[in-house]
C-alpha cells in the first residue's frame, strides 16, 4: 500500500489512537505525521510492509507512550486545572471520518479517567477495549509479553471502572437538555438554569495561565448557578455568541466574540436528566486548531476598563 493510500485509509485509526493516548489534538496530529513519515521511509528503503495497519498502529502507540511520559511530567507544573484539548465531533465538523464511532471513549470525562493510568496501561486498555485488538497483537505493539499485557489490562480496567463517567442513555435527550441550558445561559433565565443543574454539579475551567479562568472547581447548584448567571450577563453585554455543537462526543458549545473569533469551548456531562459537569477550555494553546482566536483579556478590559 502506497503512503498516500495508507494515509487515506488508515489516518482515522492512527489519529484516534494518538488522540485517546494524549488527549491533545495538536500532539496527536504531530504523532500522525511522524508515523506516516516512518511508514514512507520504510517503503523508500525497499522494505515490504506486510500489514500497514499493524505497522502504523505500532509506531503510533509507541510514539504516544514516549510522548505521554513527558506530558505527564509537564502537567505537574501546569497552571490551574488541566483539561483535554477539545475535539469537535459535530457532524458538520471538517474531516468527521477521523472520529471513532464510540463517542463515550472520546469524552473529556473518559479521557480524564485515563489520566490515572500509566502510558503503557493506557495503551493496553485502549487497544483492547476501544480498538478490539487481541492480546497477542497488543503484546507485539507495546513490546511486552502477552501475560503481562493481560495483567496490565485487568489493572487498567479496574482503575477505569472506578471512575467511569455516566451519561444520559439517549443522545436526543442529552442534546435537548443542552439546548435548554445554553439558551438559559444566553438569555439569563435563572429559574430554568437552576432547574437544569444537578445538586452536586461541578464547573471546571482550563486557562493554563494563558487565559482568565477559575482557580479551582466550583461545586454545588447554588454556586454554579450564580457563576453561570454572572457569566451570561457578561456575554450579553459583550454580544458574545454561543453556538451549540458536539464536543468530544458530548453536548457542548463554541463561544464567539462579536468579530467571529473563538473565546472558549464548553463541554457538558449530562446524566439522570441534569447537567452534572460543566467544563470550559479557554487556554488559547488548546483552541488554535478550531480557528481564529479572540483576545479574551481585551474583551474583559473593554467591559471593565478599570
Amino acid at each position: 500500500m502506497t503512503t498516500s493510500d495508507a494515509y487515506v485509509e488508515l489516518r482515522p485509526l492512527v489519529f484516534s489512537i494518538a488522540y485517546r493516548m494524549l488527549a491533545s489534538v495538536s500532539e496527536a496530529e504531530d504523532i500522525v505525521q511522524e508515523a506516516f513519515l516512518r511508514y514512507h521511509r520504510t517503503l523508500s528503503e525497499g522494505t515490504q510492509v506486510e500489514s500497514p495497519r499493524a505497522f502504523l498502529s505500532t509506531v503510533t502507540t509507541r510514539l504516544s507512550i514516549d510522548h505521554g511520559r513527558s506530558a505527564r511530567a509537564r502537567r505537574e507544573t501546569y497552571v490551574g486545572e488541566w483539561l483535554p484539548e477539545p475535539l469537535l465531533t459535530d457532524p458538520s465538523a471538517p474531516d468527521p471520518a477521523r472520529h471513532a464511532e464510540d463517542a463515550d471513549s472520546l469524552s473529556m470525562a473518559f479521557l480524564l479517567v485515563l489520566e490515572r493510568l500509566s502510558p503503557v496501561e493506557r495503551a493496553v486498555f485502549l487497544l483492547r477495549e476501544v480498538f478490539a485488538y487481541d492480546f497477542d497483537e497488543i503484546a507485539k505493539i507495546v513490546g511486552k509479553s502477552e501475560p503481562n499485557c493481560r495483567q496490565l489490562g485487568v489493572r487498567a480496567r479496574r482503575h477505569v471502572a472506578e471512575g467511569k463517567p455516566r451519561f444520559e442513555a439517549s443522545r436526543v435527550e442529552r442534546q435537548e437538555l443542552a439546548t435548554r441550558f445554553f439558551a438559559a445561559l444566553g438569555e439569563g433565565d435563572m429559574d430554568d438554569l437552576v432547574g437544569l443543574l444537578a445538586g452536586d454539579v461541578v464547573v471546571h475551567g482550563d486557562g493554563g495561565g494563558n487565559g482568565p479562568s477559575w482557580g479551582r472547581p466550583i461545586v454545588g447548584r447554588a454556586n454554579v448557578a450564580r457563576l453561570m448567571h454572572g457569566l451570561g450577563e457578561q456575554m450579553r453585554e459583550l454580544a458574545i455568541e454561543i453556538r451549540q455543537v458536539e464536543i468530544n462526543g458530548q453536548p457542548g458549545a463554541l463561544v464567539f466574540a462579536p468579530d467571529g473569533r473563538l473565546t472558549n469551548v464548553f463541554s457538558l456531562d449530562i446524566a439522570d436528566g441534569a447537567v452534572q459537569v460543566i467544563r470550559s477550555v479557554i487556554n488559547p494553546d488548546k483552541l488554535r486548531h478550531l480557528g481564529p482566536l479572540a483576545d479574551v483579556r481585551a474583551l474583559r478590559w473593554r467591559r471593565d476598563p478599570k
